[in-house]
């Protein structure tokens, strides 16, 4: 029995990068971080769009309830700056927040930067899915998914979503034992 790819979804909120202003490094660098740390097969589908809460928030209903994504990570517009929607759009389409994640997120990027206490970052589930949100800087996107992402293939175990693996000598993930 052939496992099937994961789905996840790459979502890059950034009014710049959608209006061609520049290229987003921040899609890419989310992908690069899963190509370096996922073991198993997984199967992309990247969206770039302005930082508005209903594009935001359309996009990311498209990715969970049409396309059928287990995991969706979205960079950019987590910041205290008046177009930083992000949070606002993810509290709209999700049906449980997971506050640790943006608590270990700020945790880690505190070790780098003191302005990580103004970062907004979250998590959530809406159906059989998890969503992160991610600072949009690139060179913090490994430092905050390398914080939270020991938990997520157990997170998308409980939830029903697919198996994901990852390369235990990059990051390993937790999974409870099965005898406790």
């Amino acid at each position: 029995m052939k496992t099937l790819a994961a789905r996840i979804g790459i979502v890059v909120a950034s009014d710049r990068a959608h209006a061609g202003t520049y290229r987003d490094a921040s899609g890419p660098a989310v992908e690069a971080y899963l190509d370096e740390v996922l073991a198993s097969e997984w199967q992309g589908d990247y969206r770039l769009v302005p930082d508005e809460i209903e594009a935001i928030a359309k996009t990311l209903i498209d990715l969970v309830d049409k396309a059928h994504c287990d995991l969706v990570l979205m960079s950019g517009g987590t910041g205290p700056a008046p177009r930083d929607v992000t949070p606002e759009a993810l509290a709209r389409v999700v049906t449980c927040l997971l506050p640790g994640f943006g608590e270990e997120m700020r945790r880690a990027s505190l070790h780098e930067v003191p302005t990580a206490i103004l970062s907004r970052q979250e998590a959530g589930l809406r159906g059989r899915c998890l969503i992160v949100s991610l600072p949009g800087k690139p060179s913090a996107i490994a430092t905050c998914l390398d914080a939270v992402f020991p938990a997520i293939p157990y997170c998308l175990d409980l939830i029903g979503a697919a198996r994901l693996e990852t390369r235990p000598e990059r990051l390993k993930a937790f999974r409870p034992s099965p005898n406790p």
